[in-house]
């Protein structure tokens, strides 16, 4: 059993097939195919359901998934470790809600590139179902993303918490929208929400089909700033964060709408696969900073 070996089936675990983990170790598929061969062949044992697509591992091929993880991660810190100046180095892929980077993503961004200059750091942006699979699929090292105050991030996850997040319902005045409002009130407007897949557009929806209510979505936009501008021209309500709203440049535009028995929270969280080994100071500086940068924007609410 070598190193190639193991890194040629984790990463067939991970991508799911022989053709993505060629692409990902820039090797040929017979290339691919032959080091998890060899690996299964050391091991005495099948490790991967080739019937499955995608593939998936046997019940060895999960035991050694996880261990090869640690193996892999464990010689990434003994080749940091020897570093002529033992400065952590290599990729650190990251991925974060689009409402958390448009609302702190800046300063943890500033604190990495400070402290650790010879980290590569990989931003993906992305709905938190998907984020969490990615990490679940050490496709990313680290996620913060946000749940339903209900839901607890997988037992196999590391995860800290870092706090409820709100956000405010904004409306044009020339709508003439109740204010303060009750959801009654509000189902009676149509919407300029984020994407499917937003956490808090998710939340909202089921408030209104609990009490039987219509939630008209006129225009989907991924752009704050879109969608804030459409609500200042009457198009519909709209939902933002403290932060983008007072950044904004269309708030005095808009009118903020107190909302009566609706709790429009979640809870951020940032989840990991430990162990962190190499990365676990980079890791906790990204958590430490964007903490920071929520706890300001809850306090600009």
């Amino acid at each position: 059993m070598n190193i190639p070996d193991l890194e040629a089936f984790i990463a067939v675990v991970e991508t799911g097939s022989i053709v993505a983990a060629s692409c990902r170790l820039n090797l040929t598929q017979p290339g691919v195919t032959r080091r998890v061969q060899n690996l299964e062949a050391s091991l005495g044992s099948s490790l991967l359901n080739r019937h499955s697509k995608p593939l998936r591992p046997t019940p060895a091929g999960e035991t050694i998934y996880e261990q090869g993880r640690r193996v892999l991660r464990l010689t990434e810190d003994m080749k940091a470790s020897v570093s002529p100046r033992g400065e952590v180095g290599g990729e650190l892929r990251i991925g974060i809600l689009p409402y958390l980077s448009e609302t702190a993503l800046a300063g943890p961004i500033d604190r990495l590139r400070g402290e650790f200059p010879s980290v590569a750091l990989r931003v993906t942006s992305g709905w938190s179902p998907r984020l969490m699979q990615q990490v679940l699929r050490n496709e990313l090292d680290a996620v913060a993303l946000c749940l339903d105050e209900a839901v607890t991030p997988p037992a196999e996850l590391a995860a800290d918490d870092l706090g409820r997040q709100s956000v405010f319902v904004i409306a044009s005045s020339r709508m003439e929208v109740p204010n303060p409002a009750t959801l009654s009130d509000l189902s009676r407007f149509p919407w300029i929400m984020n994407e499917n897949g937003c956490g808090f557009r998710a939340s909202l929806a089921q408030r209104f089909e609990a009490e039987r209510l219509p939630f008209h979505v006129a225009v989907e936009a991924l752009s704050t700033e879109l969608r804030m501008s459409l609500v200042a021209r009457g198009l519909g309500l709209g939902m933002v964060t403290p932060m983008a709203y007072e950044t904004s440049l269309w708030r005095a535009a808009v009118t903020v709408v107190d909302t009566v028995g609706i709790d429009l929270h979640l809870r951020a969280w940032l989840l990991r696969r430990p162990p962190d080994g190499r990365l676990a100071r980079p890791i906790r500086a990204f958590r430490e900073a964007l903490a920071e940068g929520l706890d300001l924007s809850a306090s600009a609410a």
